[in-house]
């Protein structure tokens, strides 16, 4: 199961913390990181036990887990961007006045009022989740939907997929399975989402790639590499850098 499975699938609790504990390991929900559980982990002069590194890990590579939270797209959060910006503040400890002065609000009432947005809004997913849940039990031979990337860079009905519609196209596209070749590339915003998505699993999430490798991963799937290339950066599957030297899966 790939970190973005893992992350959807996961229960608040493990969300809140940002990782779930495994068998053997744990692993960041948020960038696919895993620590092997036994082993001690020396840092900067202080020693680990493995889920406290786990712990030390996402400090040090996403700052906290409400600051990743935070940054994910509006449509996966449900916040537009000023709350999503009042919401660090709030999270940071800064007072309604401190709040005030740094947004230039006229109004330390104003403060107030995002306040008990954020909690309604609170209010208002504590009852859609037990909604959902319970429409679940009801409903559980319903086909489920494919997971959202967390780094799409547009949230939108492209991504109305099923997983046993996933599974048509990959049969279609992918007649000798995937990774082998694309007998072409979709003009279909949601076939698309489905074929990039398959691409992606032929890659190392820690790796960096140069443009070369990349290029020469891709050839043997599709003939337009370059067309591949950049649809994965355009649809949030990968990054790079600016000079183009070095190409990475984006968690």
């Amino acid at each position: 199961m790939d970190v973005n499975e893992l992350f959807w699938q996961a229960s608040i609790h493990d969300i809140k913390k940002g990782y779930h504990d495994e068998a053997t390991h744990f692993t960041c929900l948020l960038c696919g990181e895993k620590i092997e559980k036994g082993i001690i982990y020396p840092h900067e002069g202080v020693l680990f036990e493995a889920e406290k590194f786990m712990q030390h890990h996402i400090t040090a590579a996403h700052q906290s887990v409400f600051h990743y939270l935070n940054g994910l797209h509006k449509k996966m959060t449900g916040l537009t961007d000023h709350q999503s910006h009042i919401s660090r503040l709030f999270y940071e400890g800064k007072t309604d006045q401190e709040i005030k002065e740094e947004l230039e609000i006229g109004s330390a009432t104003t403060i107030r009022h995002h306040r008990f947005t954020l909690k309604e809004k609170e209010r208002q997913a504590k009852t859609f989740l037990a909604m959902m849940e319970l429409l679940k039990e009801q409903n559980e031979k319903e086909d489920s939907f494919v997971p959202i990337h967390k780094t799409a860079t547009m949230v939108d009905d492209r991504y109305n997929i099923t997983i046993s519609e996933e599974q048509q196209l990959l049969e279609k596209y992918f007649p000798n399975g995937i990774g082998k070749e694309l007998v072409r590339f979709p003009k279909r915003e949601k076939h698309k989402i489905v074929i990039l998505r398959a691409i992606t699993k032929i890659f190392d999430e820690t790796t960096h790639y140069s443009e070369k490798e990349l290029n020469e991963m891709i050839q043997p799937i599709y003939e337009d590499y370059v067309q591949i290339r950049r649809y994965l950066i355009e649809y949030g599957f990968m990054d790079r850098k600016e000079d183009g030297s070095a190409y990475w899966i984006k968690k």
